[in-house]
């Protein structure tokens, strides 16, 4: 799916600027819905790709097609409701990556349909659907501190609360060790094609598709 051609690293970049952007953004806006202003305070309620950049995070995203952004500053104590806003604080990130790989793979049918086959504009299109698709599969592994860890955390009680925040300080550890093992890609890429089909289900099930 990822290589090391140029051309599709090149396009990687803007696509990647946009999927970690809208990323950060929905974090922030959902957490100040939520009523933590922390991220508008400190300016990272924002479009802009630059504050949300995180450097290994990104570098991972242009070689092999997953990573992480700098997180948004988020204090969960602020919520008015703090199970509740949580659990939407952390799936606003994904869920707007989904709806973007969605799109993207929409409009990619519209062109392929209207006679457009190759370029990079169309090249463009797949590599932000892949990207968006797979970030928010990424961000979903209950590890921390990715999306789905915090997801998870507000589904526990509090016993066991306790505990698997214990096991957060291992948590870099244990990502560390399942990239370079490849066991990371041999979770996420399956779950692509899974969604990926579901995408392509659904457009289906649309008029003129």
């Amino acid at each position: 799916m990822f290589g090391l051609d140029p051309v599709v690293i090149a396009l990687r970049i803007p696509a990647l600027l946009i999927a970690i952007t809208i990323h950060e953004f929905a974090h922030a806006r959902m957490a100040y819905y939520f009523g933590d202003s922390s991220a508008k305070n400190q300016g990272r309620m924002n479009l802009n790709p630059i504050s949300h950049l995180d450097p290994i995070g990104t570098i991972m995203i242009l070689l092999v097609g997953f990573g992480w952004a700098k997180p948004v500053p988020i204090n969960p104590y602020n919520f008015n409701h703090y199970r509740k806003g949580l659990r939407w604080v952390s799936f606003a990130g994904p869920m707007v990556n989904f709806a973007l790989g969605f799109l993207s793979l929409l409009l990619l049918n519209l062109l392929v349909g209207a006679g457009l086959q190759s370029g990079l504009f169309l090249q463009f299109i797949v590599v932000l659907m892949q990207l968006n698709i797979l970030l928010a599969i990424f961000n979903l592994i209950p590890i921390p501190p990715l999306d789905g860890s915090k997801i998870l955390m507000s589904f526990l009680s509090d016993s066991f609360l306790g505990y698997y925040r214990q096991l957060e300080q291992y948590a870099p550890l244990i990502l560390l060790v399942l990239i370079l093992t490849r066991a990371l890609g041999m979770i996420i890429f399956p779950l692509y094609n899974v969604v990926l089909s579901l995408f392509s289900f659904i457009i289906g099930l649309l008029p003129g598709f």
